[in-house]
C-alpha cells in the first residue's frame, strides 16, 4: 500500500506543474471576439462608430459562416467601425489573433491615396497615449482632429488590412493622418472566399510605428468600409483574443 501511494504521490508531483502550466497559458489569453451564438445585432459591449454622420454605416452582425460564429460585414459605400473597449496588459499578452474572410478586395482601392482609403476588412486597434509624452503640435492636431470627427479619434492606432495590391508587410501612414499606421496582413485576391488566419505583435508594432513609450490600447474594433470608392464588400471575423507570446491562438 505505501508503495502505491507513492507512486500515486510522485504521479500528482509530475501533473501539478503541468496543471498549473495549463492555468497559467490560460490565464495568459483575452477573448475580445469570441461569439457563442447568431445575432442581428452585435452584442454588448460592441457599438457602432461613425466618423461622418453624412455616410451611411457598414451593416454588422452575427452569424453562423462555414465552421465560425463570426461577425459579419456587408460594405456599401458605407463606413463604420464596429468596436468594443479593451484592457489588455501588452506586456503579458502582447499577441492579437484573429480569423478573418472576404469575398474580394476592394478593386479600386490605394491605401496610400485618401480616394482610396478603402479595405475589404480592417482590425483596428486605438491606443492612448500620456499627453506629456507627445509634442504640442501632435497634441494640437488631435484637438482639431476630435472637433471634426468627435472623441473616438485616438491618441494613435494601428489598423491590420486585408489590401487590393499592396504587397503583405506594407507599413505607411494613414491617407488622412500619420496617427493611424496602415499595416498590409493580408494582400489579393488568393485567400478570399475562405477563413484565414491571422497573429501580430501589437506591441512590437506599435512601438516600430510610433517609437518606444507608454500605450494602452483602449479600443479594438473591426471594419469593412467602401465610402472613398464608392464600392462595395463583404467580409467575415472570428476568434479575437490576445495571447502570451508563443502561446497558440486556439
Amino acid at each position: 500500500m505505501r508503495r502505491f501511494l507513492g507512486i500515486g504521490t510522485a504521479l500528482c508531483g509530475l501533473l501539478m506543474p503541468v496543471a498549473l502550466m495549463a492555468q497559467d497559458a490560460s490565464s495568459l489569453r483575452q477573448d475580445v471576439g469570441v461569439f457563442p451564438s447568431e445575432s442581428d445585432v452585435p452584442p454588448a459591449p460592441w457599438r457602432l462608430v461613425r466618423f461622418k454622420e453624412s455616410v451611411p454605416p457598414t451593416d454588422y452582425r452575427i452569424r453562423a459562416w462555414a465552421g465560425e460564429f463570426a461577425i459579419e460585414a456587408h460594405a456599401h459605400a458605407s463606413m463604420a467601425l464596429l468596436a468594443r473597449p479593451i484592457q489588455i496588459d501588452l506586456v503579458r499578452t502582447p499577441i492579437l489573433c484573429w480569423r478573418w474572410r472576404i469575398d474580394a478586395p476592394i478593386a479600386a482601392a490605394d491605401l496610400r491615396e485618401k480616394s482610396g482609403d478603402d479595405y475589404a476588412a480592417r482590425v483596428y486597434v486605438a491606443f492612448r497615449i500620456p499627453p506629456e509624452s507627445m509634442s504640442w503640435v501632435t497634441r494640437s492636431k488631435l484637438a482639431l482632429a476630435r472637433s471634426v470627427f468627435g472623441a473616438e479619434v485616438p491618441d494613435a492606432a494601428l489598423n491590420y488590412v486585408w489590401d487590393n495590391r499592396h504587397p503583405i508587410g506594407t507599413v505607411t501612414p494613414n491617407a488622412y493622418t500619420e496617427r493611424a499606421m496602415m499595416i498590409v496582413a493580408r494582400s489579393g485576391a488568393a485567400d478570399a472566399g475562405r477563413w484565414v488566419s491571422e497573429r501580430r505583435d501589437v506591441l512590437a508594432d506599435i512601438r516600430s510605428a510610433f517609437g518606444a513609450g507608454s500605450f494602452t490600447p483602449v479600443l479594438l474594433a473591426v471594419a469593412s468600409d467602401g465610402d472613398d470608392t464608392g464600392s462595395s464588400a463583404h467580409a467575415g471575423f472570428a476568434r479575437l483574443r490576445f495571447v502570451a507570446r508563443g502561446a497558440s491562438c486556439d
